[in-house]
């Protein structure tokens, strides 16, 4: 699954979480909106409630891209 689909499935769902990286709280939206074609379809996979992470090229988990919070 892209970093793409599953900002995609955030929005269509409603979900009412934040995205974080070391910098800053982000929506969803805003984040599909901004971010670089080449980052949206980097492979990826949200553990719901925890993170966001890449998988690299070996398949398995790699950076953790954002972590989930919940809106306040």
């Amino acid at each position: 699954m892209s970093l793409r689909e599953i900002l995609e499935k955030i929005v269509e769902e409603d979900t009412q979480v934040l995205l974080s990286d070391s910098n800053k709280d982000w929506e969803a939206s805003t984040l599909l909106e901004n971010l670089s074609e080449p980052m949206l379809r980097r492979q990826a996979y949200m553990q719901p409630g925890l993170y966001i992470a890449e998988i690299n090229d070996g398949g398995y988990l790699g950076t953790v891209l954002y972590k989930v919070k919940r809106k306040p």
